[in-house]
């Protein structure tokens, strides 16, 4: 029996314009020959040469956000409350069990930009794949958006989820998430469009406001959703990195099947 892992992450990096401006990360690269440099700075009496090939480290130095590149967003990013009213987790308090649980792969690639990803279309998939959700379960949504990845189009690409069709999944237990699209909400700006034209506030980060009355995590800017080859029967880890108080913490998602 063997094990095949998916990696479903991006990779952070320097100045795509993936992301509005001032979020796009900045990368600073100390290469191994000022890292010797560096070292002799460390080590008083040393001279380059009596390093292996007069090299010493390789070094970097990032500018992000808590949100850049594919990362889990903690209930604190929503709201400072959840559940009715309790105060909402920071990523540090996250249960580690929610981050390694069973994987559902819901497909909705078909959807065009900005399409609504409703309850009923949630429903309709899940029996499709004739699956039935139970508690921890971590559903994965593709929109197909990460193949616009490092382009300034993707923060307008791919269908999102609502107020409706995000609290279908955690009635039902769900408490982790996860889609390919720059936000698990349709994209900002068709959102923006639409409070414009009707002046409705309801509609702004719906999707994400739901953590307000249940509280949840999801990942964003998630990739390579198409390369998981079932629909479920799969584990998912997405453990965060530990940021004290943080609305959010980068992870590395692994989809794990057994064959």
């Amino acid at each position: 029996m063997g094990r095949q892992l998916i990696d479903l992450a991006i990779a952070i990096e320097s100045g795509l314009p993936s992301d509005p401006e001032m979020m796009i990360p900045q990368i600073d690269y100390i290469d191994h020959t000022q890292g010797a440099e560096q070292m002799t700075q460390f080590f008083p009496g040393l001279k380059k040469e009596q390093l292996p090939d007069g090299l010493g480290w390789a070094v970097e130095s990032i500018h992000l956000t808590t949100h850049s590149g594919t990362h889990l967003d903690a209930p604190f990013h929503y709201h400072p409350r959840m559940d009715g009213g309790a105060p909402a987790m920071t990523i540090d308090q996250v249960p580690l069990e929610w981050c390694f649980q069973d994987g559902v792969l819901l497909d909705f690639s078909h959807k065009t930009d900005g399409d609504r990803i409703t309850a009923d279309d949630v429903a309709t998939r899940l029996k499709e794949i004739d699956y039935r959700l139970k508690p921890l379960d971590i559903v994965l949504v593709r929109t197909g958006a990460d193949r616009f990845w490092g382009r300034p189009e993707y923060l307008v690409k791919g269908a999102g989820m609502t107020r409706e069709s995000t609290l279908y999944l955690l009635e039902r237990g769900i408490k982790v998430v996860g889609i390919d699209a720059w936000s698990w909400d349709r994209p900002l700006p068709f959102l923006a469009q639409e409070f414009q034209s009707k002046g409705d506030p309801s509609v702004i980060w719906e999707a994400h406001f739901a953590g307000i009355e249940r509280g949840y995590c999801h990942m964003e800017k998630m990739a390579n959703l198409d390369r998981i080859p079932v629909a479920h029967g799969f584990k998912v880890a997405c453990f965060p990195v530990k940021i004290k108080n943080a609305s959010a913490g980068w992870t590395r998602p692994v989809a794990i099947i057994e064959t």
